[in-house]
């Protein structure tokens, strides 16, 4: 699975449909889909997954009127559940063949609606559907339970990898007792099936996600790789607030961590917003679930003071791409915010020169 800030030859999103996921603001919702997919587009292109006809013409209205260059946006009409296309869509994986390409394949997780919602039918089949579409081979990862294979119940959003063997997770999420996805897999059972599917060599644990996180502790709100050897994570120096302790613990995790040589893996921390509510419940509002784009990093912002330290930060860790704040106050209502809605395809073609510290250099990935 290549790091995320490898080149893309595209990123993929569901358009919003569902209003169970943002009720009175899915409106504005969309005019948030219409800034990422403006931004991204500027260095790659944009697939749009559309519920119907009507929706997709919906989508496209909105997008001309943001100035969007249509010309660099994919339409596919697939019926689905939801939005969130980081832990439905199939999540890609490449490896080398003769030649100046690589073979880009599809890995089809099963997809259970996060152990909570029973309507996921459709969801679970996209990475079908679109694997299909994209001509690339797919594989349904399973997992050993009991002496028996099972398909492996798994979401985009709950890893993270530094594309040279190091996948990041939380035992909350994959192993926590309230989680339903994989009952009765072992750690090691679950982590021979990250290592065979996603070609990693050792899976980090992390212990807890966030408040207000319905997914039972996903790594995107907590910490994420920025470079080979770098990761970011959430720092709440609040000792009243209930995230205190669980990223107190996730930082000290982190910094007795070591890379595949035996080095310590350099952290770097992002504050937390202050606590983001709407009819008195507490969202998952987290700098952490930022998108990495050929050019850009897109970065939920909530209108808080903590704002522009993490917009900062991350530029100084992006030095070659546009770090850019989108406001995330309407999006982050869905319990997800843009890393939820986005979900990259790497390129087939060998074209973009490693720098130093493992990102493409400048002007290099493009539209694939």
């Amino acid at each position: 699975m290549p790091a995320e800030w490898e080149p893309h030859r595209a990123t993929w999103l569901v358009w919003p449909h569902n209003r169970a996921d943002w009720d009175v603001k899915t409106s504005a919702v969309e005019w948030c889909f219409c800034e990422i997919v403006r931004h991204l587009t500027c260095d790659e292109r944009v697939g749009i997954i559309c519920q119907n006809a009507a929706v997709a013409r919906r989508a496209e209205l909105r997008l001309a009127r943001c100035d969007v260059d249509l010309s660099a946006v994919d339409r596919l009409v697939v019926a689905t559940n939801r939005s969130w296309i980081r832990d439905t869509g199939p999540i890609f994986v490449s490896r080398p063949t003769v030649g100046d390409r690589d073979e880009i394949a599809a890995t089809d997780w099963r997809f259970t609606g996060w152990a909570r919602y029973p309507a996921c039918g459709r969801d679970d089949s996209l990475p079908r559907r679109l694997s299909r579409h994209l001509g690339v081979r797919r594989f349904a990862p399973t997992v050993r339970i009991a002496g028996r294979r099972h398909r492996m119940v798994l979401e985009g959003g709950s890893i993270d990898v530094n594309g040279e063997g190091l996948l990041l997770t939380t035992e909350a999420c994959l192993l926590g007792h309230v989680q339903k996805r994989n009952p009765g897999a072992a750690r090691h059972d679950l982590e021979d099936s990250l290592r065979n599917h996603l070609g990693v060599r050792r899976v980090l644990w992390l212990g807890e996600g966030i408040a207000g996180d319905d997914t039972h502790g996903h790594v995107d709100d907590v910490a994420r790789f920025v470079a080979p050897d770098t990761v970011v994570a959430a720092r709440e120096p609040d000792t009243a607030d209930v995230n205190h302790a669980p990223l107190a613990d996730n930082l000290v995790r982190l910094r007795r961590m070591r890379d595949l040589r035996g080095r310590p893996l350099r952290v770097v921390e992002l504050p937390m917003p202050r606590p983001v509510r709407f009819d008195g419940i507490r969202l998952p509002a987290s700098y952490l679930n930022f998108y990495i784009g050929n050019g850009s990093v897109l970065v939920p912002t909530f209108n808080d003071p903590a704002d522009r330290v993490a917009l900062d930060r991350l530029a100084a860790l992006f030095p070659d791409r546009k770090v850019i704040g989108i406001h995330a106050g309407d999006l982050i209502l869905g319990l997800g915010a843009i890393h939820c809605v986005t979900q990259q395809e790497p390129t087939s073609e060998r074209c973009a020169v490693a720098a130093a510290d493992g990102r493409p250099a400048p002007g290099q990935g493009g539209r694939g």
